[in-house]
């Protein structure tokens, strides 16, 4: 047998590695070598001009220089002045987006130098901004000029689509567009209902039910994306993928044996490495595995690929299952790549017979003859090699030009027991090889993997012909990216182990468990997911498109309490000392199912320090001297009579108004929030701490270094005040959500027995108790923000009988944070 050549370098390729020069990834610099004319452009770019060639472009730029390149392939007549002025305008972020480039090379098409830059940027949208308000204004006037069309949230997609080929709005952000017009229809026609997945005529009633049908989420927006967001999973990425079956095999009998098993159902798995905490990427991932699976009434897998027992740890188990369920899904059924490492050896062994794969020695120049490698991979079974002593590689092809076809390694030594399999083992499968047969194994009909994956694709499918097993369809999508934050799992560890942080799940991360103890609902994140659609570009957001996603959705679902942050006393002179009134307020005035709640009026309220100054002004529109103004919820307005200062620091220590009782009640031209002064009914409810969450980092791009870190982000205020109708809202809360808990819990017990335990295993299985946490108390304080109850409060109502009245007891903790801030046009002057 001949001896496998030296296995060569990725960097050996000099187009990939000349564009990763730019600042490309290793993922995005092997899809730019793959046309021949627009790598040879885009070769040309980086060897003529030196602002490409610096290294100092980000890998936007970079990503925007190769779209480029790919529209340059395709036009006529650009020289190389004009391509030098396009690339200025990418290197100065003028041109932020591969639309705006595509509309730059049109421009300089049919325009000679000197470019008039004014009608340039006109064109191609340099400088374009748009206020929401002037977005809202936009949707008014098309509903008004459109009125007999528009009915109803019927006519939503409709109403965005047409938006979006208004000239005015040619290079407005999509997703404030879709926002633009959900609040203009929230505020016209009321919340959107929860749609109902239309009925398929008289087709058979499928096995699997719906991830999102299995134990009922409350969550709207995972209902209506897994059950009605055509534009995800019928068009596009997702509504291109083949149909199951339609997946080519080198022999057909696996197609039919595949068929058999599945049904022709659309089987799909979301196979984490159990070695860290979740992130807000992630959510994408389940989004797309088990969000395509039950929108075609298919299948899907958790299945932990927990071949690395050095990096593992039995939390990440736990906590992976735990997220997947918070976001609404339930697997079918949970699986380990170490549940087939007896097959995994036994698939090696029939390489190694098949003269496809052979033992390597690093150390040793010589490689041994194939019928020593069987007995060294029986050696290194057994024990006889210590880490990185021996390998097995598959033999492939060195002379490919994909580096993911130079001799994978196929099984490495590791002296680390494994989280279930203990001792048993000595070697264990890499993921290359373990990933493509563990899907064959488990009949995986679509293989959805993300771009960096892209190279691997070929070695799947190598693999799985190599030992005559059923091969699976890799397709890849574009990643999830957040801009101002960090998911690495070492980066977070760092900062964790630092103690610049207080753990995984301290709310200014993004790991998914932040994110819940932050209080962002998992219906909001999904929302979030599906709305920015699936395709194979990689979506770098930024965090605020991600707070306004968000905002969104707690604005149509999230109830109203009176709440002032940083009390002031207010007297209302006019009121006798024993005056109460009992106030009757909704919890959101426009989803009245919510219910209603009651609070006092008295003679002593407080209100917001900021709704009151010394000077006054035109656009001012709270309490001021000589102002009036109204309070929430009360028909009489308030009028300014006189205020206390301290006379040591000038601050403004108590109001003092009267309530304006005479003839009919006048209109303000502002409400404030307030709370009322009144010990028997426990008013107002005192907040010990309200935990207020800024950017962690100061770049938009952080790196994880420390030096990079905002001051002050974590801001913690002490002594809010709330509606004593919180106590209610809280109690009810958990009562629902542990109501709900159980029953989903119930149902993923009938339909894929995913809360049964092995005999003596520590699988983690579905409980209640992991989808039931006290971030499940959710409000907006009206005019302040989203608030949710952080895991240290202590809240000793949430675990009375329910027949029991909710009221502060003795040793409540009350802690809040900061879900989103409110929107700036909330009608709070400044």
């Amino acid at each position: 047998m001949s001896k496998p050549s030296k296995q060569a370098d990725p960097a050996a390729d000099p187009s990939v590695a000349l564009f990763k020069s730019i600042g490309l990834s290793q993922a995005k610099a092997q899809e730019a070598a793959k046309s021949p004319k627009s790598s040879a452009i885009l070769r040309d770019i980086i060897e003529s001009n030196p602002l490409v060639s610096s290294g100092k472009l980000d890998e936007k730029q970079a990503g925007l220089v190769v779209a480029l390149a790919g529209a340059l392939a395709k036009s006529q007549g650009v020289g190389h002045a004009e391509r030098d002025f396009v690339i200025s305008k990418i290197v100065e972020n003028k041109l932020k987006s591969v639309d705006q480039v595509t509309a730059a090379v049109k421009y300089i098409e049919t325009h000679n130098l000197p470019i008039d830059e004014s009608d340039f940027d006109s064109e191609c949208g340099v400088g374009f901004s748009i206020t929401p308000t002037e977005l809202y204004d936009h949707v008014n006037r098309y509903v008004a000029s459109n009125a007999n069309a528009v009915t109803g949230w019927a006519n939503l997609g409709a109403v965005i689509a047409a938006l979006k080929s208004v000239p005015e709005l040619r290079w407005a952000n999509p997703l404030e567009v879709k926002s633009a017009v959900e609040k203009y229809f929230t505020d016209t026609f009321g919340a959107k209902e929860v749609a109902k997945p239309k009925p398929k005529g008289k087709e058979p009633k499928k096995e699997a039910k719906p991830a999102a049908a299995q134990g009922k989420s409350s969550e709207p927006a995972l209902e209506d994306a897994v059950s009605t967001r055509k534009s995800v999973f019928e068009e596009g990425f997702l509504g291109s993928l083949h149909k199951p079956g339609e997946n080519p095999q080198a022999n057909p009998r696996h197609r039919e044996a595949h068929l058999a098993a599945t049904g022709g159902n659309v089987w799909t798995r979301f196979p984490p490495e159990p070695n860290g905490y979740l992130h807000i990427g992630h959510s994408k991932a389940i989004f797309v595995n088990f969000g395509y699976a039950a929108y075609h009434n298919g299948k899907c897998y958790l299945r932990y690929d927990d071949t690395n027992p050095e990096k593992e740890e039995a939390k990440y188990f736990e906590s992976i299952l735990e997220m997947v369920r918070w976001l609404g899904f339930e697997p079918w059924k949970i699986t380990y790549s170490s549940d087939y490492f007896a097959q995994l050896y036994d698939l090696a062994v029939e390489l190694i017979k098949r003269d496809k794969a052979y033992v390597c020695h690093c150390s040793q120049e010589e490689i041994k003859a194939d019928r020593e490698s069987l007995a060294e991979f029986e050696a290194m079974k057994n024990g006889k090699y210590k880490p990185k002593e021996a390998n097995l590689r598959m033999k492939q092809d060195l002379n490919d030009p994909n580096p993911q076809m130079w001799d994978l390694t196929a099984y490495r030594v590791l002296d680390t027991p494994h989280h279930r399999t203990g001792d048993k083992w000595k070697i264990y499968p890499t993921y290359d090889f373990t990933h493509c047969l563990v899907d064959s194994f488990e009949n995986i009909s679509h293989s959805l993997c993300t771009t960096e994956f892209i190279a691997s694709r070929q070695s799947y499918e190598w693999l799985c012909d190599a030992v005559d097993v059923y091969r699976p369809r890799q397709s890849e999508y574009g990643r999830l990216n957040l801009e101002g934050t960090i998911m690495s799992k070492r980066k977070i560890l760092a900062l964790v182990n630092g103690g610049y942080v207080s753990g995984w799940d301290d709310p200014r991360l993004y790991t998914l468990i932040a994110l819940r103890r932050r209080g962002v609902p998992p219906g909001a994140i999904i929302s979030f997911v599906s709305g920015l659609g699936v395709s194979t570009a990689a979506s770098n957001i930024e965090t605020s498109r991600f707070e306004q996603s968000v905002r969104q959705y707690l604005e149509g679902s999230a109830p109203r309490l009176l709440m002032v942050l940083r009390p002031l006393k207010v007297t209302i002179e006019n009121l006798p000392e024993d005056c109460l009134r009992m106030v009757e307020k909704p919890l959101h005035p426009k989803v009245p199912g919510l219910g209603t709640s009651t609070v006092p009026l008295t003679r002593h309220i407080y209100i917001e320090a900021d709704d009151f100054r010394l000077q006054d002004s035109k656009d001012y529109f709270r309490l001021a001297p000589g102002k009036t103004v109204g309070l929430f919820g009360v028909p009489n307005t308030v009028t300014y009579v006189s205020h206390k200062t301290d006379p040591a620091t000038g601050e403004v220590l108590e109001v003092v108004v009267k309530l304006d009782n005479e003839g009919a009640p006048k209109k303000p031209k502002a409400f404030i929030q307030w709370v009322a002064e009144h010990a028997p009914t426990g008013s107002p409810v005192r907040v010990d701490e309200t935990r207020i969450f800024h950017r962690l980092f100061k770049s938009d791009r952080p790196t994880g270094d420390v030096a990079d870190l905002a001051p002050n982000s974590l801001e913690i205020v002490k002594g809010a005040m709330i509606e004593v109708g919180f106590w209610g809202l809280a109690k009810r809360s958990m009562i629902n959500a542990r109501r709900e808990a159980a029953s989903r819990t119930e149902q993923a017990a009938k339909d894929n027995g995913t809360t049964e335990t092995r005999p003596g295993d520590d699988t983690p299985h579905a409980t209640s108790e992991q989808l039931v946490g006290k971030e499940c108390v959710r409000f907006q304080g009206l005019r302040v923000a989203y608030f949710a109850l952080d895991r240290d409060a202590r809240v000793a109502c949430l675990d009375e009988p329910e027949e029991v009245e909710p009221s502060k007891k003795q040793g409540d903790y009350l802690v809040l944070n900061r879900i989103v801030s409110l929107k700036e046009d909330s009608g709070k002057a400044a």
